[in-house]
């Protein structure tokens, strides 16, 4: 055997190795075998059909990975676990929304990752668990509930309903689609209003649930109500009654004001001057009825009968002429100085005004002791003049 014919085979064999290799590594290449990837977990209502292993994860129409396999729980729910390619998990938020869609459908399932309005700053981690919003329903899922909907149905009934529909369209077909028309015109109309239309079934529950929290009281006021209203019936004479009776009272009302008009505007006119003091001593009279007030819840007395504790002051000197001569000169208004509630051991001050009988005007010495009076009953007749603070040094 010569060199020539060993190396042909070899380079043959080395050739197919080379071919088998290179179709190895773009299988395992188109697998994402050499590429990295963050595990993500997806829970579902349902996988749906059509949802295989190796299926598609998209965000906004871009594959970020795929589907690594999928597992069913006994409750019925739907484990789907990603495998999201690591370099594209720096573009997908946290807070991330999971819809599990189909482009037609009989299409295939794949898994759709929606952003949300506001996005959050951090990423998807690994091991991530999602809770997804939304699964396509498939055609043979539409097709069992009709099917189970047609099966509970009577064929002889149905066929009845079919006849009777039949003949109350036959001959009818214009009116039938000049009214399909007018329906079309009617919802293009409302097709602008469809946002507000939304809004309000959004915020109809709460209104609704607030109906239905106050029914029961609803039903007891019309029930009341239909209970007055039965009373009213049942009393209706003495309701007549009741009625003349207040006619005829307004009438003398209206004769009795009528002839004092006039006695009624005077009595009027002269309490209001009393009645605008009264409002402006109103802070002085509050605080003298509470004073009254205060005292009234002191303690009882310890015996029965009433306690005086009363004591001699010398007096003051008597009012003179022109200057005790009562006037109206005092400012300041009304004040409460310290009432109505005055401690312990203390008392309201006296508050001085010019009102002319002021009793410690400037200068006043009050009562002067006439000593010599004292000195005559005391001792009887003394020689000498009478000695007081006028004569002082003088003999006597």
């Amino acid at each position: 055997m010569t060199l020539s014919s060993v190396k042909s085979p070899l380079i043959g064999f080395l050739a197919v190795l080379g071919l088998i290799m290179v179709v190895v590594l773009a299988v395992f290449s188109f697998r994402g075998a050499f590429h990295s990837t963050v595990p993500v977990m997806v829970v579902s209502q349902r996988a749906g059909l059509l949802m295989n292993p190796d299926a598609k994860v998209k965000m906004r129409g871009v594959q970020v990975g795929k589907v690594a396999s999928i597992e069913d729980r006994p409750d019925g729910m739907a484990i789907i676990h990603l495998a999201l390619d690591s370099a594209q998990v720096g573009m997908i938020p946290s807070n991330v929304r999971v819809d599990v869609a189909s482009s037609t459908v009989f299409g295939a399932k794949f898994v759709e990752l929606i952003p949300p309005r506001t996005l959050s700053m951090d990423t998807i981690s690994a091991d991530a668990v999602i809770q997804a919003d939304h699964v396509t329903v498939e055609i043979n899922t539409v097709f069992q509930q009709l099917s189970s909907v047609i099966a509970t149905i009577e064929p002889v009934k149905l066929n009845q309903v079919l006849g009777t529909l039949s003949s109350a369209l036959n001959g009818r077909g214009e009116q039938l689609g000049q009214t399909l028309s007018d329906f079309n015109d009617t919802l293009a109309r409302l097709d602008p209003s469809l946002d507000n239309l939304a809004q309000d079934i959004r915020t109809a529950p709460a209104a609704l649930n607030s109906f239905a929290d106050a029914a029961p009281d609803l039903v007891t006021v019309l029930k009341n109500v239909t209970d007055l209203s039965g009373t009213v019936v049942g009393q209706e004479q003495n309701l007549d009654a009741f009625l003349f009776s207040a006619i005829g009272l307004g009438n003398v009302g209206t004769d009795v004001l009528g002839s004092n008009r006039e006695r009624l505007t005077t009595v009027l006119d002269l309490l209001a001057p009393v009645t605008d003091l009264t409002n402006e001593y109103n802070q002085a009279i509050y605080c003298g009825l509470g004073g009254t007030v205060y005292m009234s819840k002191g303690s009882p007395s310890r015996v029965p009968g009433i306690e005086l504790l009363i004591g001699l002051t010398p007096g003051a000197e008597r009012y003179r002429y022109p200057s005790n001569v009562p006037k109206v000169s005092a400012q300041g208004g009304p004040q409460c100085t310290g009432m109505p509630v005055v401690g312990f051991e203390k008392r309201p001050p006296f508050v001085v005004a010019d009102t002319g009988a002021t009793p410690w005007p400037y200068g006043n010495q009050n009562v002067l002791l006439n000593s010599d009076g004292l000195k005559q009953h005391l001792f009887g007749p003394i020689d000498g003049p009478p000695r007081n603070t006028a004569q002082i040094g003088q003999p006597g």
